[in-house]
């Protein structure tokens, strides 16, 4: 045989000999198991634990002088993007997996970006094959089917990301009456000029539109404040989660001696004991009568009536094709293409776990840059609460809903177009500078989620400042057409 022949024959065989190994070690799970343990194994398989947990199990070589180097790296961005952990343990016990993270793996997966090149080819068992493929994508449907349940939506929409907003939940009345009096009512600060309407008020979208809501003795807060409305559809409360659920985010501003400054929930109970009509109808729902639980329990339960179902998009995911325009639905295709729908999830499309402010590049310097503003306790984010170093600068992800009504954007309020908030996300989140036909169509899918409260399109009344413009303009325009009358009177009678 000719040298060139042996050498031919040779690559063919190293060839098929790399093939062979390629499929012994890249086989995807049996069929036969459980949705859940096919998930686990290609997770496992795929190393995703090496570069997706606090402390990883790395490989011998991991320490390797240039192997080193690119590990790091790869393990510092991955974790910073995605903890596996909570997923992995979720998977163990049968429960049901974060919808965020049902969503980011859905999107990686199905968009081919994980696991990373340069992990794979070293790692030939970790590559996703089109049968593993199938089977991560047949999971997150069964998961959602499982444990996010989608009746509201047409069957085209069943396993979307986001789902409709119900008309109603169940609240009890009695309780939901005492409660909106209990938000409106300024007897819960310490001067008494104070209420949870103030800086979210239930015409401006459950806010205030401002960076930061004004307290008493108008001291400002740190943070912008989010709204009310869709907040009962929220996994925590406030910017940083401190607080678990609405009754424990209520009992909060009304002793914070920068918003409302109480020094009690005793010494507020005194001030609204002396309204006997209110505390006797209070009895009758709470026969142990006024305290932080019983005010607060009722605060919530008000709280879990500020819905807004019906928007636009909501009609739109119900099966109704004309509810939205085509720019919107155009706008609603990118907000998937890029990865919005991977935080900005569920029924409240946000409000389902906390992300880095700045994936892709420093949010912060680049703010402080331009605005000199330096940062702030508040800046911290999550880590205020837990002390752990990853979540320095991760915040709550803010719900969309009403999002063109709930100016200005951020946890620190500093931006206050809505175009602007959508390029910068892109950038800073993405990594994608989007074109300015992509921030139209975005923008235009974003009005779509303006929803309806009691029956009724949520709008922003306008401003006591406005209202005085809008008034001395009809004055105006009054004295001007009753002066023109006047001079055609005069005319006609010469």
């Amino acid at each position: 045989m000719k040298k060139s022949s042996k050498i031919i024959l040779g690559g063919a065989l190293v060839v098929v000999g790399l093939a062979i190994t390629y499929r012994a070690v890249n086989q995807a799970p049996d069929a036969s198991l459980p949705p859940d343990k096919q998930l686990a194994q290609i997770m496992e398989d795929g190393g995703c634990i090496f570069c997706h947990t606090a402390n990883p199990d790395l490989p011998f070589y991991a320490s390797w002088p240039i192997a080193k180097t690119l590990i790091t790296k790869d393990v510092e961005d991955g974790y910073k993007a995605f903890d596996i952990a909570p997923m992995m343990e979720a998977l163990k016990k049968g429960e049901a997996v974060n919808e965020v993270d049902l969503s980011k793996v859905e999107k990686a997966v199905a968009d081919g970006t994980m696991p990373l090149f340069q992990y794979y080819i070293a790692h030939w068992g970790s590559s996703l094959t089109s049968t593993k493929t199938e089977q991560v994508l047949a999971w997150v449907k069964q998961h959602r089917e499982q444990f996010y349940p989608n009746p509201l939506a047409a069957a085209e929409f069943k396993n979307e990301p986001v789902r409709p907003i119900p008309d109603s939940i169940a609240t009890d009345p009695r309780k939901v009456a005492l409660g909106e009096v209990l938000y409106h009512d300024t007897r819960l600060s310490g001067d008494g000029t104070i209420s949870c309407a103030t800086c979210h008020g239930i015409n401006t979208a459950g806010v205030d539109n401002k960076q930061y809501s004004e307290g008493i003795k108008g001291q400002k807060g740190g943070v912008n404040a989010p709204t009310t409305y869709n907040a009962c559809f929220n996994f925590a409360q406030f910017w940083d989660g401190r607080a678990a659920t609405l009754a424990a985010q209520a009992g909060g501003p009304p002793l914070n001696p920068v918003e409302m400054g109480s020094a009690s929930f005793d010494e507020i109970c005194g001030r609204i004991a002396q309204d006997a009509a209110f505390t006797a109808k209070f009895k009758e729902v709470y026969p142990e009568g006024l305290s932080e639980a019983t005010i607060t329990d009722a605060i919530a339960e008000y709280e879990k009536t500020l819905i807004t179902p019906n928007s636009d998009f909501d009609r739109y995911l119900k099966g109704d094709s004309k509810a939205m325009t085509a720019e919107q639905i155009e706008g609603y295709a990118l907000f998937k293409d890029y990865n919005c729908a991977t935080c900005h999830v569920g029924v409240a499309m946000g409000g389902q776990s906390y992300e880095l402010m700045g994936a892709r590049a420093d949010y912060f310097k680049d703010r402080d840059m331009n605005e000199k503003s330096g940062l702030t306790d508040a800046d911290n984010g999550r880590w205020a609460q837990t002390k752990v170093e990853r979540d320095r600068y991760r915040f709550k992800t803010p719900t969309l809903r009403n999002v063109a009504l709930t100016a200005p954007y951020y946890h620190d309020g500093s931006v206050t177009s809505l175009d602007k908030a959508i390029e910068m996300m892109s950038r800073y989140q993405v990594g994608h500078t989007m074109k300015q036909e992509e921030v139209k169509k975005v923008e235009a899918f974003l009005h779509a989620l303006t929803g309806e409260y009691k029956g009724q399109k949520l709008t922003l009344a306008p401003s006591p400042e406005k209202k005085a413009a809008l008034l001395e303009k009809v004055a105006e325009t009054r004295d001007m057409r009753h002066a023109a009358a006047q001079k055609a009177l005069s005319q006609r009678k010469k």
